[in-house]
């Protein structure tokens, strides 16, 4: 008898075990999909929206086969001396060591970012303190033996298949047990936690053959909506509380399976839920619902705040959310127009007569003459820069003072003055630009600073990496994403543009990429989906 109870008061750690995302290697966009289960391969997936796709399918896969939290597990957190999480309200209350407090649960920890998450059999208290926990499942409540202890006996208990009665007689019990596995982002009801619902014993009949006394179907409860791992009660008043707080949790979730994040969207769902929960909590008097909607309150404003980030748009009273390099609509088409004139007048094909020939344009837009030196040109990613040189004087598009040797070899203290006729303004034609004077230097340092920008200069990429850089530049809406509305860009203007054939614009995409310029690219036959990164934002010359 005493090894019996020896055994049953023996407690079990707590499972725990982690499935990250890192990356393979320094300036590579695959990364490296991992879990801490023995029996678990690494998996290298090409990019990082990819593998968190797999991280998270993986993480599922393990929690729709594991088995339920169990009510005698020991904590997981608890087990490793955790001391971060909630106290006792009163130095005589000293919860026993393998517990803090509350049922055991299934809980999923993650990362702000999304690198890694974290599976933990542990108690609810645990759960609560995390911020990013999720519960799963929770463990079946155990009761006092003199209650039952969780077991029934055969007078309670289902008989099993064929009539045959579980072994030891009358008084033999069967453990109940969770009829669900765990779900992932789902709080497990009364049902699949193995709550059993009483039968109220009826008194034997004398006749078998009488008829019930009511032939009237039972009656049936709604069913219940859930919001932030509440229930919403079915007798909650006024009914259109009741409807806006069911209705918001289903709006949450739908949210929660988008593929694409919409904070603006979100921010508004937050500020319905503050004031919903505001309501509930004047019907019911109920001071946790008042600390949540006051979350939801901040939550709303945060991503608020965010969406405002992402836009390039600044909050009231404040300046601007992105410190762009080119601050105004106007700037941002002038810069559009001179991408769009070279792709059209360019004097020789190929991507780096291309990406010379921008250069050359900003420095001689407004006037058809400017100063040139060795240095302007030898920064290009040019095979042969004096053959280049060479090629656009004898084309007739560009003059220079002196030889093509003098123009490679000059220094600041000494530029070379080159001219483009083509630019030239005189009375019948104006020029192709209307930008005046002072705006001509800052659309130079721009476009200076997008193709000589650190990562893309230490990547050592080729010219046509540089002109597909400045034409994301500019073709990206306030939040990063490429083309009208995060639509894309078309592949044939890209092309064009970058003066390569459509086929080759796959590897200059998977080089930005690279670069940490370009996130969650596609390439279609048609069209280039994805985003600027935000380090690469204050570059960008928003849609309008």
């Amino acid at each position: 008898m005493g090894v019996e109870a020896h055994a049953t008061n023996e407690r079990v750690t707590g499972r725990r075990w982690t499935v990250r995302l890192d990356p393979v290697g320094r300036g590579r966009a695959d990364v490296r999909v991992s879990c801490s289960r023995p029996a678990c391969a690494a998996q290298v997936l090409p990019s990082a929206a990819a593998g968190r796709t797999a991280a998270i399918g993986h993480l599922k896969a393990h929690l729709r086969a594991g088995p339920a939290p169990r009510p005698s597990a020991q904590c997981a957190c608890r087990a490793e001396e955790c001391h971060t999480h909630i106290r006792p309200a009163g130095p005589r209350e000293r919860p026993v060591p393998w517990r803090c407090g509350g049922a055991v649960v299934l809980a999923v920890i993650t990362d702000r970012e999304g690198r890694w998450w974290q599976v933990m059999e542990c108690c609810s208290r645990c759960a609560a303190a995390h911020p990013t926990a999720k519960v799963v499942a929770t463990a079946p409540a155990a009761e006092a033996p003199a209650r039952g202890d969780g077991f029934r006996t055969d007078a309670a208990a289902p008989t099993p298949p064929g009539g045959v009665a579980p072994p030891g007689g009358p008084a033999a019990t069967t453990p109940t047990f969770s009829a669900a596995g765990p779900h992932f982002s789902h709080t497990a009801t009364a049902t699949a936690a193995g709550t059993a619902v009483p039968q109220q014993a009826s008194a034997p009949r004398s006749d078998h053959r009488s008829a019930p006394r009511s032939a009237r179907p039972p009656r049936r409860r709604p069913p219940r909506g859930r919001i932030a791992q509440r229930l919403v009660p079915h007798d909650l008043r006024p009914v259109a509380l009741r409807d806006e707080l069911t209705e918001l949790g289903e709006l949450f979730r739908a949210y929660q399976a988008r593929t694409e994040p919409d904070l603006a969207m979100l921010a508004d769902l937050h500020a319905r839920k503050a004031e919903a929960f505001h309501a509930w909590a004047e019907a019911t008097a109920d001071t946790g619902l008042r600390l949540d909607a006051r979350r939801a309150e901040q939550a709303a404003a945060t991503a608020r705040l965010q969406h405002l980030h992402r836009i390039g748009q600044a909050p009231d009273g404040e300046g601007p959310a992105v410190a762009r390099l080119l601050t105004a609509p106007a700037q941002w088409n002038h810069a559009r127009s001179v991408l769009a004139h070279v792709a059209d007048n360019a004097p020789l094909p190929g991507a780096e007569a291309c990406l010379l020939v921008v250069m050359v344009t900003l420095r001689t837009a407004q006037s058809g003459v400017g100063n040139l030196v060795g240095q302007d040109i030898k920064g290009l990613p040019l095979s042969d820069p004096e053959q280049l040189v060479g090629q656009l004087v004898e084309s007739g598009w560009l003059g220079i003072s002196g030889t093509v040797e003098e123009l490679i070899a000059s220094r600041p203290e000494n530029p070379t003055q080159i001219t483009v006729p083509s630019l030239t303004p005189d009375e019948d034609d104006p020029g192709p630009f209307t930008f005046g004077r002072k705006l001509r230097p800052k659309l130079s340092g721009w476009a200076q600073r997008v193709v000589g920008e650190k990562k893309l200069r230490k990547g050592k990429t080729e010219a046509g990496v540089r002109l597909l850089a400045l034409a994301l530049a500019t073709g990206s809406d306030g939040e990063g994403r490429l083309g009208p509305g995060g639509e894309g860009i078309g592949v044939d203007t890209l092309s064009s543009w970058c003066a390569v054939d459509p086929d080759g614009l796959s590897p200059l995409v998977d080089r930005l990429t690279a670069a940490d310029w370009l996130a969650e690219a596609d390439v279609t036959d048609t069209h280039l989906t994805g985003r600027l990164t935000e380090r690469v934002l204050p570059l960008g010359c928003p849609l309008t």
